[in-house]
């Protein structure tokens, strides 16, 4: 890419993973890119989203209501907070609005992906500069195996759980929506994470077409690594062992951005790292506008 065409807002970026980590990657993009795309997990089968994957049959839609908000821009005006909301005390008792919503969409209009598109268009976030897709639409979750070969059933089981050796989606052989591959095969740059190695960024790139798309793109692959470990997933984990957990499920990152000055240490990164201020002043969350500042840099 010349630097004519970074000028013109040109890049086109695909951003990977789940949580509120990727809400962050997705502020962040928006700030350069002249494409962006959201590949988010819908492995998630905790609280309202679990709630809803059991009685609807639907994908997780709480990390997609997420996106979808960060992508539209609107997560602190009143539309935002309102699809944030959840209902205390009713028969509704911790369902978000959102959740709430996007299910009803996807009822109304015949499938998961089309509803997530209405409530984009909804929300004013339209196809010629941004896009949300589920990773899969397919009833998936996680399975897990420990260092010490235990076996783990659930996303919200497998992130409460230490040691964990190899995550795998089941059942196998979920695929993709029309236009996730294609997204990766034309972007300029893929940012995987920050957010749960495990449970957030495997979760989403170990579907079949996403995993096979990741191998074949020649985008530039980053990955941003957390600003530290999380309680039980990823206890004791430094920057090389987030970045070996990826590449041991064959996710190969071409570079990991670390932010400098933290306090999670590197050891033996196997590929080339790249340490930026990504921080907030708390020091526990990732700033959108130093995280876009750093990625615009890497572009290639």
């Amino acid at each position: 890419m010349t630097t004519a065409q970074r000028a013109r807002g040109t890049p086109r970026v695909v951003v990977i993973g789940g949580g509120r980590g990727l809400t962050a990657t997705v502020r962040a993009a928006r700030r350069y890119a002249g494409h962006t795309t959201a590949v988010v997990t819908t492995a998630d089968d905790s609280g309202s989203t679990g709630r809803l994957r059991a009685s609807m049959s639907i994908p997780a839609p709480g990390d997609i209501r997420r996106c979808l908000l960060a992508m539209a821009g609107v997560e602190d005006d009143p539309i935002g907070k309102a699809f944030e909301y959840r209902f205390p005390g009713t028969d509704l008792d911790g369902h978000a609005l959102g959740n709430l919503v996007l299910a009803g969409l996807a009822t109304v209009r015949g499938g998961f992906t089309e509803g997530v598109g209405e409530l984009a268009a909804l929300l004013g976030v339209h196809p010629d500069t941004a896009q949300v897709f589920p990773a899969t639409v397919d009833p998936v979750g996680l399975r897990a195996t420990t260092v010490d070969g235990h076996e783990v059933v659930g996303q919200y089981a497998v992130s409460q759980t230490a040691g964990l050796h190899r995550v795998a989606l089941h059942p196998p052989g979920c695929g993709a929506p029309d236009g996730v591959v294609d997204a990766i095969l034309r972007a300029d740059q893929v940012v995987m994470g920050p957010g749960s190695v495990y449970t957030s960024v495997l979760a989403a790139a170990l579907v079949p077409d996403v995993f096979a798309a990741l191998n074949t793109t020649t985008a530039r692959k980053v990955y941003v690594c957390n600003l530290e470990p999380e309680r039980a997933e990823t206890t004791g984990y430094d920057v090389a062992a987030h970045v070996a957990a990826l590449m041991d499920h064959g996710v190969k990152p071409d570079l990991v951005l670390v932010s400098s000055g933290g306090t999670l240490p590197l050891d033996n990164v196997k590929i080339d790292v790249v340490q930026a201020p990504l921080a907030l002043p708390d020091g526990s969350t990732h700033d959108s506008v130093e995280l876009a500042a750093a990625l615009a840099g890497l572009l290639p």
